[in-house]
């Protein structure tokens, strides 16, 4: 089948597009947010993975079911960890349910968190009772996915030690490990980024920041 599509002239278009923000800085944008309320957020990206991530965010309590968002699952396993008195069931789809996530897992156990597999061990769903997290040191392979990187990077602030990750091997993702980190710097957090190593300060408050999704 062929089909041949006309259109008017170009000088009789006027229209205006709105372009939602990126999916990526989306969700680092909530879940800072939900760490230090002053954050504005504006052109969130209207994405699945954006929706899923924050109606998680306002759960508290329960199961939190994030379909097929990977990005949510890892930002909001490290979020409820690190939270105390908050405790979730953080589920998905079946093929969720057979993405790992053993590696961020075990990284945020050997700060302190206290997360149980509820089914297989290695994947989701998991039962995470979250707590405050004092331990500041953590080490990752530097060849797996930015997002388990970033997911703590993005609650370091909020930790009562600030935290300081090595990464072990050769670095594959430093533009969203650049990008995470550019948030933190636009909300007044110190951090240095010095060869395999990140360190990231503490933070109790942080100024009034409007992020401007793009």
């Amino acid at each position: 089948m062929r089909l041949q599509l006309s259109a008017p002239s170009i000088k009789n278009i006027q229209k205006t597009i709105q372009v939602t923000g990126s999916k990526s800085e989306t969700n680092r944008s909530l879940l800072l947010r939900a760490l230090f309320p002053n954050i504005s957020i504006e052109n969130l990206s209207i994405s699945d993975d954006g929706e899923v991530m924050q109606k998680g965010l306002q759960i508290s309590s329960g199961e939190v079911d994030i379909h097929h968002a990977g990005t949510a699952m890892r930002f909001l396993t490290a979020y409820f960890a690190s939270q105390p008195n908050k405790e979730v069931v953080l589920t998905g789809s079946q093929r969720m349910q057979e993405r790992p996530i053993q590696v961020l897992v075990e990284a945020l156990r050997s700060l302190g968190a206290d997360i149980q597999y509820v089914k297989q061990e290695g994947y989701p769903p998991l039962k995470i009772s979250g707590k405050k997290l004092t331990k500041s040191q953590v080490s990752l392979p530097a060849n797996i996915s930015s997002q388990y990187i970033s997911a703590l990077l993005l609650i370091a602030p909020s930790l009562e030690n600030g935290l300081e990750l090595e990464l072990v091997g050769k670095i594959t993702s430093v533009p969203y490990i650049k990008m995470t980190l550019g948030l933190l710097e636009q909300i007044g957090v110190d951090f240095i980024f010095l060869g395999n190593k990140i360190k990231v300060d503490t933070k109790k408050e942080v100024m009034d920041t409007k992020f401007v999704v793009e």
